[in-house]
């Protein structure tokens, strides 16, 4: 039987180690998509044992449970108890989000914002204030748990936007967050080539310097408005592509050695 979905309408766990795993585990099997039964066949764990830990009931968990479950979901450990090291996998999920319509915008971000929300995670959705209405609107009472920045802000600079998202991620993690997940979409108009290269630039980083971080990242690109080369490269930086509710990976994509390295 499908899992009940936990978010902002729920009764929430007591704080603690115990409490912190379960929602991180909770977290990332529903991000990889799986059952309970699914993950115990994956970690060979059994299913009740799961369900203990993800309700809280279970505190007392052997590292070797620890270890079986996230090399099944592809987890550090550090990452289930809520530690700061997690550095043991590459946790963060970046995504290319390129739009020609306020339809297909909406098809997309609204959906993956909502779902945030319904799952408990920390939700920060940064773009121009015309689409933040647009998704306030669709989102409806869901907008009150989201938190809204003005792209103009946040984007002032590639370094003083990596350390705003940083911040973001490490503050809400260490506030209980199960996971982070957010819409930002840079701000393009009136750049300089100069100024589009160090954001092209920029967007690859991105995929370094928040590799270990525990968040969903969606990059909105307006293929109706931005010039062809900057869509192109929103090609090369991004591992994943959304379109509406799907994601898939981008044949495109270019390690950000690589991309760095061709001269930009």
């Amino acid at each position: 039987m499908a899992d009940k979905p936990a978010g902002h309408g729920t009764e929430q766990q007591s704080g603690g180690v115990g409490s912190r795993i379960g929602a991180s585990l909770r977290s990332a099997r529903l991000r990889a998509g799986w059952s309970r039964e699914a993950l115990a066949h994956h970690s060979g764990l059994t299913w009740s044992a799961i369900a203990q830990i993800e309700s809280g009931r279970r505190r007392d968990v052997h590292l070797s449970t620890l270890s079986a479950l996230a090399d099944a979901l592809g987890v550090s450990v550090d990452y289930l108890v809520g530690g700061r090291a997690t550095v043991g996998a590459n946790l963060l999920e970046h995504r290319a989000l390129i739009y020609s319509s306020d339809e297909e915008f909406l098809a997309s971000a609204a959906p993956f914002v909502a779902e945030g929300v319904m799952r408990g995670e920390a939700v920060l959705a940064v773009t121009a204030s015309r689409r933040s209405q647009l998704l306030r609107k669709a989102l409806g009472r869901d907008a009150s748990h989201v938190e809204f920045a003005d792209s103009a802000r946040w984007y002032r600079s590639p370094w003083e936007a990596l350390d705003r998202y940083r911040t973001f991620v490490t503050e809400r993690f260490e506030r209980g967050a199960p996971w982070v997940r957010v819409v930002g979409e840079p701000r393009w108009e009136g750049r300089s080539d100069d100024e589009v290269r160090q954001w092209t630039c920029y967007e690859s980083i991105f995929n370094l310097s928040l590799a270990s971080s525990p968040a969903t990242v969606v990059c909105p690109y307006d293929a109706g408005s931005l010039p062809d080369g900057v869509i192109a490269d929103a090609r090369h930086t991004h591992p994943t592509l959304a379109v509406r509710e799907e994601n898939s990976a981008n044949p495109e994509y270019q390690e950000p050695g690589d991309f760095l390295l061709r001269g930009r």
